[in-house]
């Protein structure tokens, strides 16, 4: 044989040996029993399991001797010389020798001498199952959800934050990389050309619960808002630069705008420079002015945000209603201001906001019982109005003289003809009604409905809007017809919002003349202006109204 194979040959039995060795321990422990026969290697050696301790120091000086004759066999085609050996019992032979050059043993088992005891981590080690406890790392395994869980958390936090006013301030730890990351202003405190050393920085005017949702947003991405820190969340948004959330709040509260907080809005959108939802909030201000103007909301803004509501031209109201608003805001501002509601106060508060209403577009009647018993104005102001009203030279006033444009409403015809037969369209107290969708956010103001086809009549009516089956706007009122196929409006109380790609119901149950005239060729979908409005059936309807015919001719609405 050449002398090359002879050397294979050689240190490939060698290496069997050495992992046949090495391993005996383990393989007796599983066994409980000696193998049958031992191979050459083992038996030229003659290792007892059981001994004293010179004994097992001999193992330890084996084992050594192993890792040397393992190292000289090693090499790039080390797993060829081991002529059989597979690479699992080379890589359990290599945490054999390691754990013999430490010092321990793996002598343990039946009949095992004294020495030093294995420890369940060594024996973790020889499986080869050394595995750390499980870590919130390893629970967590996105990289958003490891950065979630240090959200107001001291783990690792290298910064605080005192938010809120002094003697009400909140400690909030965070990380500075989180944060740099998600805000240019952040980056900029701590990483910027001027970046401070401070562990500890004051927000005194940022709401500490704004500032926590501030926070877990750039270390989680979730957006938690609701209606008492919509705002302050805004601000916070605003003032770190972070888009996405002060967008997200924007949104929110143009869904949640409603009468009765869009003047407080309006001020706010205005001092945010958020030109969307100023537009929004001018929308429902024009629209249901009577509501916005009448609510607690419209006395919380400032004296500048009054000023602007008062020259808006499309106020849908009456100016009574107007005057009325602005006295209760006059209040209000004494109020905050520490001051009594005296007449020189509240005129005081005003200054020029009370020359903005347009009381000579008020009815005699409107002025006489309202501001002219106010006291808000001198008697001086009081007689000129008098006199502009019923003089024919008038006198000069500081007040504008001209009403105020309002909204134009709009009408949706659902009909292409409408006719009457003796024998139709008849009421007893039936219901008519209709399902309605649109594509553009409108405000219902009222139905037009058909009359009497045999002259002049009147008609008491009900007229409903509803939701889901929830009533959101009704009226009780009466309405004369002259006998034309002309529509006739009917009013709601006050405008009502209404959303985009949702089905409402309109109804309308009618008392009086029995014959009217009714409508035919209806339409499934009608543009009006920049609203399509589609129409379906109603099970509300009882007297035979539907798309293709029947009453409901008109819905009157603002947009």
């Amino acid at each position: 044989m050449p002398t090359a194979d002879c050397s294979l040959l050689h240190h490939g039995r060698i290496m069997r040996c050495l992992t046949y060795l090495l391993l005996l321990p383990e393989t007796l422990k599983r066994s409980r029993k000696l193998p049958a026969r031992l191979p050459a290697c083992y038996e030229l050696l003659t290792l007892s399991l059981s001994g004293t301790k010179k004994q097992h120091k001999q193992e330890a000086d084996t084992a050594k001797m192993a890792a040397k004759l393992f190292s000289a066999a090693a090499g790039p085609n080390a797993a060829a010389l081991a002529g059989g050996s597979t690479v699992a019992d080379a890589e359990k032979a290599k945490e054999a020798v390691c754990l013999a050059e430490s010092g321990g043993t793996g002598t343990g088992g039946p009949g095992g001498g004294g020495g030093t005891a294995t420890t369940p981590t060594t024996q973790q080690n020889l499986s080869n199952n050394n595995v750390d406890p499980p870590s919130w790392q390893c629970s967590h395994p996105t990289l958003r959800e490891r950065n979630a869980l240090m959200f107001n958390n001291e783990r690792m936090a290298d910064v605080h934050f005192m938010v809120g006013p002094l003697g009400a301030s909140q400690k909030i730890p965070a990380h500075k990389y989180v944060l740099a990351v998600g805000s240019s202003v952040f980056c900029a405190m701590f990483y910027g050309d001027l970046a401070g050393e401070e562990s500890e920085i004051h927000i005194p005017d940022v709401e500490p619960a704004a500032f926590l949702i501030l926070l877990k947003y750039l270390y989680s991405d979730e957006i938690d808002l609701d209606a008492d820190t919509v705002l302050a969340t805004l601000y916070a948004a605003k003032k770190y630069i972070v888009p996405a959330l002060a967008k997200a709040c924007v949104t929110f509260l143009e869904t949640s705008l409603e009468a009765k907080n869009a003047c407080v809005l309006l001020s706010q959108s205005r001092l945010f420079e958020e030109p969307e939802l100023t537009q929004r909030c001018w929308e429902v201000i024009d629209a249901q002015a009577e509501l916005a103007l009448r609510s607690e909301g419209f006395c919380e803004i400032d004296l500048q945000t009054l000023e602007i509501i008062l020259q808006r031209e499309t106020l849908n109201t009456e100016e009574v209603v107007v005057f009325e608003a602005v006295m209760n805001w006059a209040a209000a501002e004494c109020k905050r201001q520490g001051l009594g509601p005296s007449t020189r106060n509240k005129r005081d508060a005003l200054g020029k906001a009370l020359f903005l209403v347009r009381i000579p577009t008020m009815s005699v009647e409107e002025f006489a019982n309202g501001a002219a018993q106010s006291d808000i104005l001198t008697l001086e102001e009081t007689h000129n109005v008098f006199l502009w009203y019923t003089a024919a030279k008038k006198p000069a006033l500081d007040f504008p003289l001209t009403p105020r444009k309002g909204l134009h409403p709009q009408r949706c015809h659902r009909f292409q003809s409408s006719a009457y037969r003796s024998n139709q369209w008849r009421y007893r107290g039936r219901c008519d009604s209709i399902q309605f969708a649109v594509d553009k956010r409108i405000f219902m103001a009222g139905l037009g409905l058909y009359g009497s086809s045999g002259g002049k009549a009147e008609y008491s009516v009900k007229i409903e809007l509803k939701r889901q089956g929830a009533v959101l706007a009704q009226n009780v009122t009466k309405f004369v017809s002259d006998g034309s196929s002309s529509t006739f409006p009917v009013w709601f109380e006050h405008p009502v919002q209404v959303e985009q790609d949702t089905f409402y119901t309109v109804s309308a149950v009618l008392d009086g003349n029995e014959l009217s005239y009714f409508g035919q060729e209806g339409m499934t979908e009608v543009q009006c202006g920049k609203v399509t409005f589609q129409f379906q059936c109603s099970s509300d309807s009882t007297n035979g109204t539907g798309v293709q015919g029947g009453q409901i001719p008109e819905l009157v609405f603002y947009s």
